[in-house]
């Protein structure tokens, strides 16, 4: 037996492509004993009690077919992580997967959205179907991709997407910072089609790195070339703006970028916020690490289509300076309230935990804890009084840095970290060969797979929310189309722009 299971470790170990690792991974859990755990209901982890009755209420009421009772328990009873089901200790038990239980409670949820959507009701219309779809949808929420900055390291973003896209994960929202923004502006610029092409080591330029020299440095200019990153821009983003991104591909891209005056606020660039925005230079400013590369100045399309600057006058640099990851205004402006992070930057992942465990108490954790964040705390403040006191615009956007490294939270619900090895530092601003691609991919891709089953089922009931209304606006558009009316209901008229929002 110990045999057997050495060998199929070998196998997970050494697994080309997803599916021969999952299928080693079930093949371990059989022999292990943990399939057998997942069978068992029980658990200190999660409320299993009350996922078995959420089941049976379900399944009766859609048996009855009783549509408005089925409604009624939908919108009451739905929850993230009802139970406490999204409970990262439920994952580290077995190789691949989770509590049977759980999984049959997603489907079942899953299939009874789809039973609304696609039934026909005398007494519940297309409009009742978009209006309980938009609202439930909205207040159950949905999760964001978010890919941190990093410089060379970012890379790994790209292996992480890749296998969330291929596995069909790839959620709609996604921010980048700094060289998450690079991977974030590629990923919202070409289609599924274009992507399959685009996420290949060869199809990607990454000559982004021209030192300018440490002597220019002296004289007040930027260590790293400007115009040789914006070249690299070029060559893998389409000269898109926001708007323009979004009509193509359907995802929602973030640039969070930083004013480079100190008195401004940070902004959260997206085809809401910008829709006219050019992505490219958005990516470009998010990349400015001060004293690195210069500050840029944004541009946009006017009416004309003609390009024109955004906010003549202000420039903007490093989006991670005030924001990383912007997991509260993208909860304001999508209704996040879930998030996978692809963390890279250097002086983050060293102090990170690649276990998905909840933390125990305990008298040291808690009182690590407070040091922790006591000295964080007074570190701030002792920065806050030297902030107001610096003149220098470029030091004191130093001070905000060094602020914001101590206090922004950098990771999130699940958390995607490479593996620590010492020397990457000095890659951080040095161009990589293809054969460093393919292993940036390579690694992201193989810490991405053991997250896979947690993400593909904490998400499973948002992206049926997101598949029903997507079929529902179809249904009501090629109604319209055929001479009919928009989608109306007694008490209220239900538009395909606002099912969208």
């Amino acid at each position: 037996m110990k045999r057997v299971l050495r060998h199929l470790e070998d196998k997970i170990q050494y697994a080309e492509d997803y599916a021969s690792w999952r299928q080693a991974c079930l093949e371990h859990d059989q022999l292990s004993g943990a399939e057998e755990w997942k069978a068992r209901d029980r658990s200190s982890d999660y409320d299993y009690q009350l996922i078995r009755t959420r089941i049976q209420h379900i399944e009766r009421t859609r048996e009855r077919g009783d549509v408005h009772k089925l409604v009624f328990h939908m919108h009451e009873g739905l929850h993230g992580s009802l139970g406490n089901i999204s409970n990262p200790n439920l994952y580290l038990r077995s190789k691949a997967s989770t509590k049977h239980l759980i999984e049959r409670y997603l489907t079942t949820v899953c299939d009874a959205l789809n039973y609304i959507c696609d039934t026909e009701f005398d007494d519940f219309t297309l409009a009742d179907k978009l209006n309980f779809f938009n609202k439930t949808g909205r207040a159950f929420g949905q999760t964001a991709l978010m890919l941190s900055g990093g410089a060379a390291l970012g890379l790994f973003h790209i292996g992480v997407c890749k296998s969330l896209w291929e596995e069909g994960l790839l959620p709609k929202v996604i921010s980048g910072s700094s060289a998450g923004a690079i991977i974030a502006g590629v990923l919202g610029t070409h289609s599924d089609a274009e992507l399959a092409e685009k996420l290949q080591p060869e199809s990607l330029y990454l000559e982004a790195f021209k030192y300018v020299g440490w002597r220019g440095v002296l004289k007040g200019t930027p260590v790293l070339d400007g115009d040789y990153l914006e070249k690299c821009l070029d060559e893998n983003i389409p000269d898109m703006t926001f708007r323009e991104a979004y009509e193509h591909t359907g995802r929602e891209i973030n640039i969070p970028v930083s004013p480079y005056d100190r008195h401004q606020h940070g902004r959260l660039l997206n085809h809401k916020t910008s829709p006219n925005v050019l992505i490219r230079k958005a990516v470009l400013a998010s990349c400015a690490i001060p004293g690195i590369y210069p500050p840029v100045s944004l541009w946009a399309k006017n009416m004309e289509g003609q390009k024109v600057p955004y906010i003549p006058g202000r420039k903007f640099v490093d989006g991670s300076i005030s924001d990383d990851l912007p997991i509260r205004r993208l909860s304001r402006l999508y209704g996040i309230n879930h998030s996978i992070v692809s963390q890279t930057n250097p002086h983050v992942v060293p102090f990170m935990s690649r276990s998905q465990a909840i933390k125990q108490g305990g008298v040291l954790p808690i009182t690590r804890t407070w040091i922790r964040r006591n000295i964080a705390m007074n570190a701030s403040f002792g920065l806050d009084l030297l902030h107001d006191r610096v003149e220098s615009n470029d030091l004191g956007l130093v001070v905000d840095k060094i602020r914001s490294v101590l206090m922004q939270k950098y990771d999130g619900d699940i958390n995607i970290i490479p593996p620590r090895k010492p020397l990457n530092v000095l890659r951080v601003l040095a161009n990589p060969s293809v054969e460093d691609v393919r292993e940036y991919i390579r690694n992201g891709e193989r810490t991405t797979w053991p997250r896979m089953d947690m993400i593909r089922n904490t998400t499973m009931i948002s992206r049926t929310f997101r598949d029903c209304m997507h079929r529902l606006n179809k249904q009501g558009t090629e109604r319209i189309k055929a001479g009919g009316q928009p989608p109306t209901s007694a008490n209220n008229v239900v538009t395909l722009d606002q099912a969208n929002k």
